[in-house]
């Protein structure tokens, strides 16, 4: 008589861990949060330093020699010999004469017209911004070679219409839409009563031009207070300021 062996019972499937216990040890391991990575900005290595001394030196010297000769009378030999560099070194940075000149605008002047042209700081007067734009214009234009770039541009640019170009795309219409988005601010503030300012915003730059001019030409005559003169155009925009 045959007997039938009991049949093995079915493993049961492990059971995931459920309950209190897994919730502890669930918090107990938090997520890695990877750290933010920071851009650390490498200092400029030796050669790059270098490279940066004589780009500034080339453009020091060419502002020296289009003073001294004129725009059409430069040499970019006597640029270089002035900057103690080989001709063929003025070309790494430069591609002829005007492309060095272009340079010495932006770097000269860009500053000054990135500040007139930003805009108006809310709740300030803008006689204090005109008064602020007419300060630094003395400080870092008039009475610096700064100035010496306008007067050579008011000296040849008939005779260089790229120049001219270039000058009134750089620093004169970005300087004007400075000029016209601070008389709107004016306006809005009921600080400039004659909206006929927007239409001429020059107006507000020519005594800045003229105490250029008046340094370059005449100062060893007849020496100019360019701030008081500034001073006193404010006050005929503006009205003559009140003192309590």
């Amino acid at each position: 008589m045959s007997t039938s062996k009991p049949k093995p019972k079915a493993a049961r499937p492990a059971r995931a861990a459920t309950g209190r216990g897994s919730a502890k040890a669930a918090a107990a391991k938090p997520a890695r949060v990877a750290a933010p990575k920071v851009a650390v900005s490498k200092p400029p290595s030796k050669r790059e330093a270098k490279a940066e001394e004589r780009r500034a030196a080339i453009i020091a010297a060419g502002l020296d020699e289009f003073v001294a000769r004129g725009f059409a009378a430069t040499r970019l030999d006597d640029v270089a010999k002035r900057a103690g560099v080989a001709k063929g070194t003025i070309y790494l940075y430069f591609t002829d004469k005007e492309a060095l000149f272009q340079e010495l605008v932006r770097s000269a002047l860009g500053p000054l017209i990135s500040r007139m042209s930003a805009p108006p700081v809310a709740g300030g007067s803008a006689r204090a911004m005109l008064e602020g734009f007419a300060e630094s214009f003395v400080r870092d234009v008039a009475q610096t070679r700064r100035g010496d770039i306008l007067r050579l541009i008011i000296a040849e640019g008939a005779r260089f219409p790229s120049l001219s170009e270039f000058y009134y795309r750089e620093v004169v219409e970005r300087g004007m839409a400075g000029m016209r988005q601070m008389i709107e601010y004016g306006i809005t503030r009921g600080e400039i009563r004659n909206p006929a300012l927007l239409q001429f915003p020059q107006i507000l730059a020519a005594p800045a031009m003229v105490a250029v001019i008046w340094q370059g030409l005449f100062a060893r005559l007849a020496p100019l207070d360019a701030m008081a003169m500034l001073q006193v155009h404010i006050d005929l925009i503006f009205g003559d300021r009140r003192t309590t």
